[in-house]
């Protein structure tokens, strides 16, 4: 029997998932509540139908919670109570970029009502068409009850761990890759500010062009999902450890995306300046 999946929001992630799973035969649900002409726009052409909460939790197998990470407690306390008292409760799967601190407070917040959970992380972007889209990696003792979401078009790839070890991999992956992203865009607008960046371009177009490539691609995309991008920073350096000095690194990284984020809504000039030397 094809399942019935619920996912919580329609925003980029969520509605592109959603929209692969109507293609195949997935009945999909969302909460539209307190959302946007844009957010329902995105739902309406990905086909996720708007529930009430009651509806979500008898009618789901499954409620995936993607969501900005500043938005996952609030999502989780929104459900927990609800789910425990159902007699057939889906699985809330919570697939945020939080802190394993966050996993495990959200698990403590489930068992106490009862409900189960398990911690999820989605690496790559948004699926489209046919490409093979980002890979799911659950973790939790419920963790394998999703393999079967494979039939449907999604990438699932269980790890072998308690609720945490999910999260503690998407972590790590987000502080190499977005942590490469804020490290180019720190040099390139100190080489910028220094004079220097015309020759800081022309080196790394001779001894580093898989780089350079590889930044005309990931810096502007980050433009717009700097944001959402602060918050991750600061989980990953509560993931390192205080007691680290590398950690100071990702504290960095938040600062500098909450600065392009602020660039973005209030139209800067630093995008501008690493797009004038990503063009140059």
């Amino acid at each position: 029997m094809t399942p019935t999946i619920a996912i919580i929001a329609p925003g980029a992630m969520g509605s592109a998932i959603a929209a692969r799973l109507n293609r195949q035969g997935v009945k999909v649900l969302t909460s539209l509540e307190g959302r946007g002409s844009k957010s329902r726009a995105r739902a309406e052409a990905a086909g996720m139908q708007h529930a009430e909460d009651q509806r979500l939790v008898d009618e789901a197998g499954v409620i995936f919670s993607i969501v900005p990470p500043s938005e996952a407690n609030a999502l989780a306390q929104r459900f927990a109570v609800r789910l425990g008292r159902a007699v057939h409760a889906p699985l809330f799967v919570d697939c945020n970029a939080v802190g394993v601190s966050t996993m495990t407070g959200i698990d403590r917040l489930f068992r106490r009502a009862g409900a189960r959970l398990v911690d999820g992380a989605i690496i790559g972007f948004p699926p489209k068409g046919d490409d093979p889209g980002p890979a799911f990696y659950f973790s939790g003792d419920a963790a394998p009850e999703l393999k079967e979401l494979t039939k449907y078009g999604l990438d699932v790839r269980i790890v072998d761990g308690p609720i945490g070890a999910a999260s503690a991999l998407k972590l790590s992956y987000a502080g190499i890759t977005k942590g490469l992203v804020a490290i180019a865009t720190a040099m390139v607008l100190a080489a910028e500010r220094a004079g220097a960046s015309s020759a800081l371009k022309a080196e790394l177009a001779a001894s580093q062009p898989q780089l350079l490539a590889r930044f005309a691609k990931t810096l502007p995309d980050m433009y717009p999902k700097a944001y959402r991008w602060v918050e991750e920073m600061h989980a990953i350096s509560e993931f390192i450890g205080g007691e680290f000095p590398e950690a100071l690194i990702y504290k960095g990284a938040a600062g500098l995306y909450e600065r392009i984020a602020a660039d973005v809504s209030e139209e800067g000039d630093a995008c501008g300046r690493i797009d004038a030397f990503l063009a140059s």
